[in-house]
């Protein structure tokens, strides 16, 4: 009695840590932001061209910086106060802390005289210390500030360039803590209220999610804050959504078991421990498969998808650990009343696979079997046909918000008015004996601005701030009328090397650039004993879609292999896993399909990151495969009483209402992720909300028992199973 006494309590004590854990890690959930990490450059392994330029330029300038201006606008032509208000601006912003102010240079005027953009880059890195995420938009939200009181109401003020952009998506991720978890919180309580029909119920499973959520931020906390992952907005966007939507899977899955268990067993304890052991190996089959599909992002040359992984597997284990530990005992000591006003009794009810609207669903697939898989089948490769539309060639900066922020109205008027590649730089580092050569080249290629200075040898700021000292503002602009600056003002060579800054024809993040840089490298690196490497804004971009596709490529394949292997093991078949597998696949491009189409003609998006097959892929195979999971390890349960064709059609009864509310929670919980204003997670949210109703409604609940019950018994082969009397 003792021994059989152990498990329970080590559970019970498990389940105490965890609640503690989970009241102390709460906070971490706002302090993520401190150790976010959303810009491109810090996406990228060193290997990349453009992060060994970054390391290498950093010996010219002893601040790194992001790059931005502020634009100061009018409607009618700027008057002589006008551009005194910005020139007392200009000396307002060298005093805001965060800002490079030796690298500012004098105001910018429009052709038609009614814009003036300064420039104002923010630090970056200062002597090997990086700057957090939120000081950047702390320290850019002061200079817009700084910058509206000094030209008061008669200019408009706006940001723009990298720096502007940046925070803009910095700013997007602030919702993290509220509107995001807030409207997924609802959308789950809703559902929750209409699936139990209790008022009380729907508590537990959320209070176990936001357990979870608390226990997974304070470890991700720590590991990013020590560089061992890196944590970006985007990456805690999803594990936010994730937790709590594969957290309710979990709840309904052992909820819907216990209450089944009700009604054999006047102990709720008995009740509650009999669950326990029939829904955990799904449930722990099901976050393992998660779980490792998310670690093969590991293999990722992006860190950003690297860190993803892990990142959100912390969130699923820590949800697996929750859900089967806190939840478990905090339902049994409840009781029944839980359940109210629908408080299951023990009257040994029988025959639950016959009654209710999926007994009737499962009996017509066994009527109907052929049919149901070869309608589903159609029906998804029809969806397939709009894969064709969907255009994953990328997006620029501008187009990444489903708003329009100030930063991309400033951008979008400073490509209106001024040079577009001004502000962003391709920056060329080479051997200083071929310097002439690599500057003659670079100026020959199309699409590299060719105005007077447009490909020089990187300014010395400090050099530049003591000319403006003694001379004024006026004899660094004649200088830069003629060309480049002089030699005495330009950094001299590093170990036998140079840095030379290209300025672009076309704005920094757009397909033309993006070319141009390619263009350069190609024409550089081919220049004998010049040792060229190009990086710098668009040249990240370049690198970071490259290395998009490389993941995409090599990861896909690992996941497929890795989740069969799972299923295999777990189901001890191989036919099984395959069928699977594939159906899941089919779900998962015909989900591509609708939103190829969905994309273009409803959203009106411009297209789709490189990135989002693989983040679509991990999300929906993963999770697919989930509800099959949960679907065939009763199915096989069932086999081993009453045979394969029956237990295929109790399986389903049993788990078709359970498997679709777990849908329907997951499916609204990522859409939720429309909340935040950013492309990229509105088409993912979009993405895995319909391909997992898909997967729920026409995979699980019609093509797979269907297909299944067409097959028979050699779905377990090799296993007896397949050989069994059925």
């Amino acid at each position: 009695m003792a021994s059989a006494c152990r498990p329970v309590i080590s559970v019970v004590i498990v389940a105490v840590l965890v609640f503690l854990g989970g009241l102390i890690g709460g906070p971490f959930q706002g302090k993520l932001s401190e150790v976010q990490k959303n810009d491109n450059a810090s996406y990228l392994p060193g290997s990349a061209e453009s992060t060994r330029v970054n390391t290498e330029s950093a010996g010219f300038l002893s601040v790194q910086t992001i790059p931005g201006f502020v634009m100061f606008d009018s409607p009618d032509p700027l008057t002589d106060d006008d551009r005194a208000t910005v020139l007392a601006a200009r000396q307002a912003l060298t005093e805001v802390e965060g800002v490079d102010a030796t690298a500012m240079t004098p105001p910018q005027y429009s052709e038609d005289g009614r814009t003036a953009a300064l420039y104002v880059p923010l630090v970056a890195n200062k002597d090997g210390a990086e700057v957090a995420g939120d000081e950047l938009a702390a320290t850019e939200q002061e200079v817009l500030d700084t910058a509206t009181t000094a030209a008061g109401e008669k200019l408009d003020v706006l940001p723009a360039g990298p720096g502007g952009l940046l925070v803009a998506f910095i700013d997007a991720f602030e919702g993290l803590d509220g509107a995001l978890l807030g409207a997924a919180l609802l959308v789950v309580v809703l559902i929750l209220l209409v699936v139990y029909r209790s008022p009380v119920l729907w508590f537990f499973p959320i209070l176990s999610a936001l357990l979870a959520l608390g226990l997974s931020s304070v470890v991700v906390y720590f590991l990013a804050k020590a560089d061992l992952l890196t944590l970006t907005g985007q990456s805690q966007g999803i594990q936010s959504v994730l937790v709590l939507g594969a957290g309710t899977d979990y709840a309904l899955l052992l909820i819907s078991r216990y209450r089944e268990e009700l009604h054999h067993y006047d102990s709720r304890f008995d009740a509650m421990i009999r669950a326990w052991k029939e829904s955990a190996p799904a449930i722990v089959a099901s976050a393992a498969t998660v779980i490792i599909g998310l670690l093969c992002l590991s293999f990722s040359e992006l860190n950003s998808n690297k860190s993803l992984g892990p990142v959100a597997a912390i969130g699923i284990a820590a949800t697996l650990l929750v859900m089967m530990t806190f939840l478990p005992v905090a339902l049994a000591l409840a009781g029944r009343w839980v359940f109210w006003p629908r408080t299951p009794r023990v009257d040994q009810a029988s025959g639950i696979a016959t009654h209710g609207a999926w007994g009737r669903i499962a009996d017509t697939i066994g009527r109907r079997h052929r049919p149901a898989w070869i309608g589903a089948s159609v029906l998804l490769l029809l969806c397939i046909v709009g894969f064709t539309g969907l255009d994953t060639g990328g997006i620029t900066t501008t187009e990444s918000f489903t708003n329009r922020p100030p930063a991309v109205a400033g951008q979008e008027l400073y490509d209106a008015k001024f040079g577009p590649g001004t502000g962003a730089p391709a920056v060329i580092t080479a051997r200083a004996s071929a310097t002439d050569d690599v500057i003659a080249a670079a100026s020959a290629v199309p699409g590299v601005a060719t105005a007077p200075g447009s490909v020089c040898v990187q300014v010395n700021f400090a050099k530049i701030q003591d000319l403006i000292r003694t001379l004024g503002p006026d004899a660094l602009a004649a200088a830069a009328q003629s060309g480049c600056a002089p030699a005495n003002l330009q950094v001299q060579p590093i170990d036998g090397r140079i840095m030379i800054n290209a300025v672009l024809a076309d704005p920094y993040d757009s397909d033309a650039a993006l070319s141009t840089v390619q263009t350069l490298r190609a024409t550089l690196h081919a220049l004998p004993d010049a040792d060229v490497r190009v990086g710098g804004s668009s040249a990240v971009t370049v690198d970071v879609r490259d290395a998009s596709i490389h993941d995409r490529n090599l990861i896909i394949p690992i996941v497929l292999v890795v989740i069969f292997v799972v299923l295999a093991a777990l189901l001890r078949a191989i036919v099984a896993p395959l069928i699977l597998i594939l159906t899941v696949v089919l779900s998962f491009a015909a989900t591509l399909g609708v939103c190829g189409l969905v994309f273009e003609h409803v959203l009106g998006f411009a297209g789709a990151d490189q990135s989002f097959p693989l983040f679509a892929f991990v999300f929906l195979v993963a999770l697919g495969i989930d509800y099959n999971i949960f679907l065939m390890t009763r199915v096989r349960e069932e086999t081993l009483k009453h045979g394969t064709h029956q237990g295929i059609l109790t399986g389903l009864a049993v788990t078709g209402g359970v498997i679709t509310s777990a849908g329907v929670v997951l499916a609204a919980t990522f859409a939720v992720l429309g909340v935040l204003p950013l492309v990229f997670l509105a088409e993912l949210g979009f993405a895995v909300a319909f391909g997992v109703l898909l997967d729920t409604v026409i995979v699980r609940s019609i093509l797979v028992p269907a297909l299944s019950y067409d097959i028979g018994k050699k779905i377990w082969w090799p296993s007896a199973l397949a050989s069994a009397r059925d």
